[in-house]
């Protein structure tokens, strides 16, 4: 039975979007009542107020200089299990989502009923609403592409991802890849034999931005499909970490 839920979110300055994503987390967090739900935001090499914002929002914050997304969701893990030390790992669900993302209502209701059932893991699949930023046929392409009819789906994305912490830790945790590091640990989970869940119920609407926080994600995608060479926002930075906790969990 899962007794604490926990929400890594990796940030690179993102001041911008962080906010709406935080609101939509913490209605997420409310709609489970009693269950207690600790967000962790793992600012990593931000240059502009991303900590600072969530962490007058009262989330627990992580601040690392590494620029990676893998070392990023992992130190959110590490402190999000610090989180809840007198519980089983098979009593905690971790989940994560990113920074330009909005989960609905009921997004950790959703995964937790699911855990309720012995699913280890739950893989969700991601929405845009806003393709300004792409050329008109991009967002034909992307459903072409990316849609199925089915309820099960081949993609990974750790915008939407939870599994329980037994099983996270299980197979490694996630490794510190500047991309991709969700695949890794999906096909982690896969090799140790865990009962994964590909859903398409479980949905979050994401954002179509043309500069990019990780190298070969779905920035890259969509830039590919509409014939451009995708921005980076990538920077080279030296490795270190600090770590500040905010009092409150939600």
């Amino acid at each position: 039975m899962i007794r604490a839920v926990a929400v890594v979110i990796p940030a690179h300055n993102e001041e911008a979007l962080l906010p709406a994503c935080l609101t939509a987390v913490s209605a997420a967090a409310r709609a489970l009542d009693s269950t207690p739900v600790c967000i962790v935001v793992a600012a990593d090499a931000c240059a502009d107020q991303t900590a600072e914002l969530a962490r007058a929002s009262g989330t627990v914050v992580v601040e690392i200089s590494a620029r990676s997304v893998g070392a990023a969701r992992r130190a959110g893990m590490l402190e999000a299990l610090r989180q809840f030390p007198g519980l089983d790992p098979s009593e905690v669900w971790l989940a994560t989502t990113d920074a330009d993302t909005v989960v609905p209502p009921g997004w950790l209701r959703q995964q937790l009923a699911y855990a309720a059932r012995g699913w280890d893991a739950v893989v969700g699949t991601i929405a845009v609403a806003d393709w300004t930023e792409h050329p008109p046929e991009v967002p034909l392409l992307f459903r072409l592409q990316y849609a199925s009819d089915a309820r099960s789906h081949p993609h990974v994305h750790g915008a939407n991802l939870g599994f329980t912490a037994e099983a996270y830790l299980a197979a490694g945790g996630f490794h510190p890849h500047r991309t991709a590091e969700d695949h890794a640990l999906v096909n982690a989970l896969e090799g140790t034999g865990r009962r994964i869940l590909r859903t398409t119920r479980v949905s979050v609407v994401t954002s179509a931005r043309r500069i990019a926080r990780a190298p070969d994600g779905l920035s890259h995608l969509l830039a590919t499909l509409g014939g451009h060479s995708v921005a980076s926002a990538n920077q080279t930075a030296t490795s270190g970490a600090t770590r500040v906790c905010a009092s409150q969990c939600q």
